[in-house]
């Protein structure tokens, strides 16, 4: 069985992706992260454009990685991805798979940036939850077909603002990586150790 659902990772890395059409709009590249969720998302969209833009294979994945490692609290959708396999009580293990994860998804957003060009961007309404997530909704126009509806989901994590979700027309990157997660586990013997080692074989690859 997948560990993936193409289509829907298929979405889901086109709006992670972060979208290539914010890169030209002036003065985003290489500005000063900004603090109100919107900015946030344009800021990281035109870093990870540069990104593109200037490098390819290792230097690109590694930049990307750094990008989903400082702009997402990785450590809080780890955790909610593997639900009820997150345990506290082996650090080792889920610092391991936070990793593992990391890695595999920068290699995934790497290897399909180049097959993206012409996409846009545009920011929608700005909704502040009371729970204290702030959605940025907003639409993402292709080069052919209907736009895409895109809400990304914020949080102040302490550190800063910080991207926990993104929901694609109404599907959670991180509900689907949960059920992707719990399937691949429950068909390989119950234990997060296989699908650390996929995710880590995912990201040599």
């Amino acid at each position: 069985m997948p560990l993936l659902a193409c289509r829907r990772r298929a979405a889901l890395r086109l709006a992670v992706g972060l979208a290539a059409g914010l890169a030209t709009m002036p003065g985003l590249a290489g500005s000063a992260w900004a603090a109100d969720p919107a900015q946030l998302i344009k800021d990281v969209s035109a870093e990870v454009i540069e990104i593109i833009k200037a490098k390819t294979g290792a230097p690109r994945e590694a930049g990307i990685k750094t990008v989903l490692e400082t702009k997402f609290d990785l450590a809080f959708m780890g955790r909610s991805a593997l639900a009820t396999y997150w345990d506290d009580k082996n650090q080792a293990l889920m610092s391991r798979f936070l990793k593992a994860a990391a890695s595999a998804e920068a290699r995934a957003y790497s290897e399909r940036f180049g097959q993206y060009g012409g996409q846009t961007v545009v920011i929608g309404k700005i909704v502040n939850r009371p729970n204290g997530v702030t959605v940025v909704e907003s639409k993402l126009n292709q080069t052919s077909g209907e736009p895409i509806k895109v809400d990304w989901e914020v949080r102040n994590t302490g550190q800063g603002e910080r991207i926990t979700d993104v929901k694609v027309e109404g599907v959670s990157m991180i509900m689907t990586r949960r059920s992707d997660f719990k399937s691949y586990i429950q068909s390989h013997g119950g234990k997060v150790d296989s699908l650390i080692e996929e995710l880590e074989a995912r990201a040599a690859r």
